[in-house]
């Protein structure tokens, strides 16, 4: 009898392991051991988004248990829509998924871009891995030095930018309306024609993130002369594009568009991807943006790797998807996606 009731036991805690959930079983194997997660880039091999993603990709499997494999798969379009509603409509949601994305999304969202077919604040939020202050700048060899000598002149200073849904775009758009700068805005292909354009003396300035154009301010090409709320401690001195104007409306669509610069690397999984998943993910990014190598490697490309978790990323997201409908009325008039 008293074997009967011992061979009872085992086999019920045999297959009490069996039907054990995900978080249980984990324990014995961990739930990434022998899978491969798929990093989807929205835009084209090189620049910051692909360059950031490949240095999670080289660091992630490290400080995750059972170390995964990780690809890098780049997936252009639509200024990354295609790829965030690929991830939001058809990619499972088991943690094997990540994107990462235009910071300029939500502006795609608040103005009912055709196409967009995703919430960003449903996503499973993993946090963002650098901050992406904008920074407006001059051609070196011009006698401009300061935003004051922007705003006397009298002949247009040409910008260099690559069409209206980009920063490039938007960032002097404001300048102009707001801060009564003579800027005239030419749109190239690319970021690669813009900054062509910079070095063959065609253009005069362009805006952008700090580190993507910090290779020709390094070069002695370009020099920094104002920004966007965002700052880094070698930028914080350069004035704010919002103390230029005194237009109230001016002051909060210039913060509306600057503040997704706090969320300038953000990566993300499908919406319902698994809680203690995403606790595994978010703890392996905080791990890789502690790690001195990770910094390193960021350093040689400019970037600062900086980690801001879910509930900053939410933060900034509820401010502007939360603006009353009179403000993003006006928002649209001058930033579109």
């Amino acid at each position: 009898m008293r074997k009967s009731r011992l061979f009872f036991f085992v086999i019920l805690f045999f297959l009490s392991l069996f039907f054990l959930p995900l978080e249980g079983r984990a324990l014995a194997a961990p739930y990434y051991q022998g899978k491969t997660i798929l990093l989807i880039v929205g835009t084209n091999p090189g620049g910051g988004y692909d360059n950031a993603a490949r240095i999670v990709a080289r660091n992630l499997p490290k400080y995750i248990p059972g170390k995964p494999t990780v690809i890098v798969q780049n997936m252009p379009g639509a200024g990354h829509v295609i790829a965030a509603n690929y991830l939001y409509n058809i990619a499972k949601p088991d943690g094997l998924t990540i994107g990462t994305f235009n910071r300029g999304l939500p502006f795609a969202q608040l103005t009912k871009v055709k196409g967009v077919k995703f919430d960003l604040k449903k996503y499973a939020w993993i946090g963002s891995m650098a901050v992406e202050p904008t920074v407006f700048f001059i051609r070196a060899d011009l006698p401009y030095r300061n935003a004051d000598d922007l705003k006397k002149a009298k002949e247009p200073i040409i910008v260099a930018s690559e069409g209206l849904g980009t920063t490039g775009y938007q960032f002097p758009i404001l300048l102009r309306e707001f801060a009564g700068i003579n800027l005239k805005i030419i749109n190239y292909l690319t970021g690669a024609d813009s900054r062509l354009a910079i070095e063959r003396k065609e253009a005069d300035a362009r805006a952008g993130s700090y580190s993507s154009e910090k290779p020709m301010m390094n070069r002695g090409v370009i020099r920094p002369i104002l920004r966007g709320q965002v700052s880094e401690p070698d930028i914080k001195n350069l004035p704010v594009n919002e103390d230029l104007t005194t237009d109230k409306k001016g002051k909060t669509i210039m913060a509306m568009l600057s503040s997704v610069d706090k969320i300038g690397r953000p990566f993300m999984c499908p919406p319902g991807t698994p809680a203690n998943v995403m606790k595994i993910l978010r703890d392996a990014f905080t791990k890789v943006a502690e790690d001195p190598e990770v910094k390193e490697q960021g350093k040689k490309i400019g970037m600062t790797i900086d980690y801001s978790d879910p509930n900053e990323c939410m933060k900034i997201l509820r401010f502007v998807l939360d603006q009353p409908d009179e403000v993003v009325k006006d928002f649209s008039k001058y930033v579109s996606f």
